[in-house]
């Protein structure tokens, strides 16, 4: 599975992919706090992060008193998302499951399913993106709903390579310097991620090139559609509120 091993591959650099890991968990679980009371009011107590990379929204959610569970298809973000999860005292049980057939994994329902860090468009057809929105209405309880966050394809530029910085950091092993290269073929790209450590004083910088994220441009608009299709009746779009736009499909 390319995606899946580009996870594994990725899960030790993850948190380096943020200027300051931490601070965003606590800032990305203020926001979806805010945004849970305010579509849901105080009806949600148990939430699934269907996409749960190292858990930088579940264990966010977690701290603030939500009953969380977790799955992602990549065993090692999994095990990068434990131990974060055991340092901070967080009972989350996490497990690895494919969000399009989560009631493989999950027989009972919770009150919000989340998949935030652009995960659906790691779905490349509307046909899997509508049979994983109904897989989200399925494992949720009837006043209940999910959230996710995706990039707003409509709004980037496409076509040709593009590189894209992301971050550098000073570690104890050296500068940690990470970026993206973006290969489009159409409504499609693949990303391939590049971690180069500079140990300085000298000694030669390595690279490891992280190959195998593929992604779907999906707008918006469609996904609105998708979700709607996929049972949920009242769907609200949100595009300043988080780090990413976000839409929210409420059940009830």
């Amino acid at each position: 599975m390319p995606l899946q091993n580009f996870y594994d591959e990725l899960a030790p650099y993850y948190q380096w992919i943020y200027q300051d890991w931490p601070a965003s968990v606590e800032r990305q679980a203020d926001i979806l706090d805010a945004v849970i009371r305010e579509y849901f009011g105080g009806q949600v107590h148990s939430i699934l992060d269907a996409a749960c990379g190292i858990g930088t929204q579940a264990i966010g959610l977690a701290a603030r008193g939500y009953s969380v569970s977790a799955s992602d298809i990549s065993p090692g973000e999994l095990e990068q998302a434990r131990f974060q999860a055991a340092q901070r005292k967080l009972d989350i049980p996490f497990q690895v499951a494919d969000m399009r057939r989560l009631d493989q994994a999950y027989p009972s329902q919770f009150d919000l399913v989340i998949a935030c860090d652009n995960a659906i468009p790691h779905l490349l057809t509307d046909d899997e993106i509508q049979q994983t929105f109904k897989q989200f209405f399925e494992r949720t309880t009837p006043g209940g709903g999910c959230i996710i966050s995706v990039r707003d394809y409509d709004a980037t530029p496409r076509g040709g390579r593009q590189m894209h910085p992301r971050t550098v950091h000073e570690t104890p092993q050296g500068k940690i310097i990470i970026m993206d290269l973006w290969e489009f073929d159409g409504d499609y790209y693949d990303l391939s991620m590049y971690v180069v450590t500079d140990p300085g004083a000298g000694k030669p910088p390595s690279v490891q090139a992280i190959r195998g994220g593929r992604y779907y441009c999906v707008g918006i608009p469609r996904l609105e559609q998708l979700m709607k299709a996929a049972g949920f009746p009242r769907v609200a779009v949100l595009r300043e509120r988080f780090f990413q736009p976000l839409l929210v499909g409420l059940k009830g």
